[in-house]
């Protein structure tokens, strides 16, 4: 009797095992990621028909410690890629993304901030943190896709990616060539360097950034 039980335990334990071992070999399913609301509006202009342009926040990337280092005087590279994906699809459709770097200046007292994004290269200054977080950690009316890359009657999202201090150069340099591109050109395809699908963009990836953020957003349909 004691072996009838002591059977029947073992087949129930590597029945849970192994359901345990096929979920964690299953990729990660978009509305997994955590959500983060954003406002979304349609600009109508002579030069780029309609684009698709949106505003949301990552303050939260730059926690405490974050806080002390940025004070530093040590550089620092905050860098957000925004994917335009369809809801139920793996590719993206679109992408942008800025960079910020940020160097307190201990003389002055001051931050120099060097920022990257639609439009091109830019340099300014904060005054305090919430200045560098207003600048850096936001995004306020980026432009994301024009209407013709959007399939009408479709759900889209845009997939986040924020990084602070990436550790591969490499993206670095791909993301400061993308933003070269004329505002709403952001289309990609399987060519473009900074391709990739949802399952290797957003499955979490430990060291390769002091922190990272990912999270998606609510759906817009065109």
């Amino acid at each position: 009797m004691r072996l009838r039980a002591l059977a029947f335990s073992l087949a129930v334990l590597a029945t849970t095992l192994a359901a345990t071992d096929a979920r964690a070999d299953d990729p990660p399913k978009q509305e997994e990621l955590p959500r983060r609301a954003a406002n979304f509006a349609w600009d109508k202009t002579e030069k780029s028909g309609t684009l698709l342009r949106a505003s949301f926040s990552f303050r939260d990337v730059v926690d405490r410690p974050m806080a002390e280092k940025l004070a530093s005087g040590l550089p620092t590279v905050i860098a957000m890629r925004a994917y335009v994906l369809r809801e139920g699809e793996a590719d993206p459709v679109a992408l942008a993304v800025r960079t910020c770097r940020v160097v307190y200046d201990l003389w002055d007292e001051v931050y120099r901030l060097k920022i990257s994004g639609p439009g091109g290269e830019r340099d300014t200054a904060a005054l305090n943190l919430d200045g560098v977080l207003r600048q850096c950690a936001e995004a306020r009316d980026l432009p994301v896709a024009e209407r013709a890359l959007l399939t009408p009657g479709r759900p889209h999202f845009l997939g986040v990616i924020v990084e602070v201090n990436p550790v591969s150069p490499q993206m670095l340099e791909q993301m400061r060539k993308w933003v070269s591109r004329p505002a709403g050109s952001t289309g990609i395809g399987p060519g473009d360097a900074l391709f990739g699908s949802f399952v290797g963009l957003f499955v979490k990836q430990m060291g390769t950034a002091d922190r990272t953020l990912r999270f998606r957003t609510q759906i817009v349909t065109p």
